[in-house]
């Protein structure tokens, strides 16, 4: 098995989907532009929308990596490069929070000085939420995730390159630490960005519950592409029903996880009864939001859970695929039933450009995966858990893949 090629040369149609997904892209961008110039306040909603899903993605899979490195386990080995390259695409989507920082005065009120100088609340809040601050603190948020993400990426390819197991180490401490910094900056990142859309409003699990959701959205996105590589060699003769049993399970697990910080963040501000925490609820318990919610209970966890408990789902390829997917959609719904219900309290708008950005934004973020997945080996032949991940294989009569040439 020639292993330690490149994922561009074992799977060369990687090449055509990278432009075709880029010119879908760029053909959406055009669109999505036409919409700007039409109604530049839904625009800048959708884009938040749209920008906060494809986050996730990079976000999410930087966290399991570092989990992973700190964990050990075969889980992570067959989905590593996959981790790596959507952790890579961080510097575009850095390039893509632009949008938001020159559309700041369309998304949040307390960029409005006239709104501020009226509203004693926020003017107590000002010293946080003010432009400049803001901007600087992405700026920091950026800076971090693109320095963890950059060392851990370049030690990984040396590791590919020399063998050298010290580096794995070097990961690790990095990772102790880069988990930590990715709790907390995304956290502030999620007030910043998403629950300051409604400033009066707060909630001290919002970070953690998007976290959660950062880490489902990650986990069905690589199981997605991993069913994806499994059909074509080499892949084809390494992954097995056990790799997908174990992806499987921690996904269930943050399907319950999401579940649980949703149904605390719920049950602790309606106990509490202050008007100032359940206004944010009211508003998206109207007759049009109230049924987007029950979509979600049902469809971003009951459903997903039910199936994610039978073994035999979890085992078949297909069909763990098909839930993953459907997970990813329930997680565009939940970003949406977050974002939108501030801008329309009446009830549900779902505008045109709710589909086009994200569907743009997308095909840009796989365009630039693709392109980062094509450039490394298709697997960490040098990791510590390599032998241990392909251990089904081993124990079939196979090869040892790291010997193969």
């Amino acid at each position: 098995m020639a292993l330690r090629q490149t994922a561009d040369e074992l799977i060369p149609e990687l090449r055509r989907y990278q432009r075709q997904l880029l010119l879908a892209g760029a053909a959406g961008a055009v669109v999505s532009f036409v919409g700007y110039v039409l109604n530049p306040a839904q625009f800048f909603q959708s884009y938040l929308m749209a920008y906060m899903f494809v986050l996730g993605l990079s976000l999410g899979s930087l966290a399991l990596g570092m989990v992973h490195q700190l964990s050990g386990g075969a889980w992570g080995v067959v989905i590593r490069r996959p981790i790596g390259a959507a952790a890579r695409v961080l510097p575009a989507l850095t390039v893509m929070f632009l949008p938001i920082a020159f559309g700041m005065h369309h998304l949040y009120e307390w960029t409005h000085a006239d709104v501020v100088a009226n509203d004693p609340i926020l003017q107590g809040k000002q010293l946080y939420l003010n432009t400049p601050f803001f901007l600087v603190r992405a700026a920091i948020y950026f800076a971090a995730w693109n320095g963890i993400s950059f060392l851990l990426n370049r030690w990984s390819l040396e590791q590919d390159r020399t063998g050298d197991r010290r580096l794995s180490r070097r990961m690790q401490l990095l990772s102790g630490g880069g988990l930590l910094a990715y709790g907390l900056l995304t956290t502030f990142a999620a007030f910043d960005w998403m629950m300051s859309l409604a400033p009066h409003w707060f909630s001290t699990i919002y970070g953690v519950l998007i976290i959660g959701g950062q880490a489902l959205s990650a986990m069905a996105f690589l199981i997605v592409v991993l069913v994806w590589l499994s059909r074509r060699k080499p892949l084809s003769d390494i992954v097995v029903a056990s790799h997908f049993h174990d992806l499987a399970n921690l996904m269930l697990a943050f399907v319950m996880l999401w579940a649980y910080f949703s149904f605390s963040q719920y049950l602790i501000i309606w106990s509490g009864n202050l008007p100032e925490e359940i206004t944010w609820y009211m508003h998206r318990l109207q007759p049009g939001w109230r049924l987007v919610a029950l979509l979600l209970v049902v469809f971003h966890f009951a459903v997903p859970f039910v199936l994610l408990l039978s073994r035999a789902v979890k085992r078949e390829p297909d069909t763990i695929m098909k839930v993953a997917a459907a997970i990813l959609v329930a997680r565009l719904i939940d970003l949406f039933w977050l974002i939108a219900p501030e801008f329309h309290q009446d009830g549900v708008y779902v505008s045109w450009m709710d589909v086009a950005l994200p569907l743009t934004l997308v095909s840009l973020w796989l365009g630039c995966f693709m392109w980062q997945l094509r450039g490394r080996a298709i697997l960490p032949v040098y990791d510590p858990q390599f032998e241990e991940a392909l251990g089904p294989i081993i124990d079939q009569g196979g090869e040892t893949p790291r010997t193969a040439h």
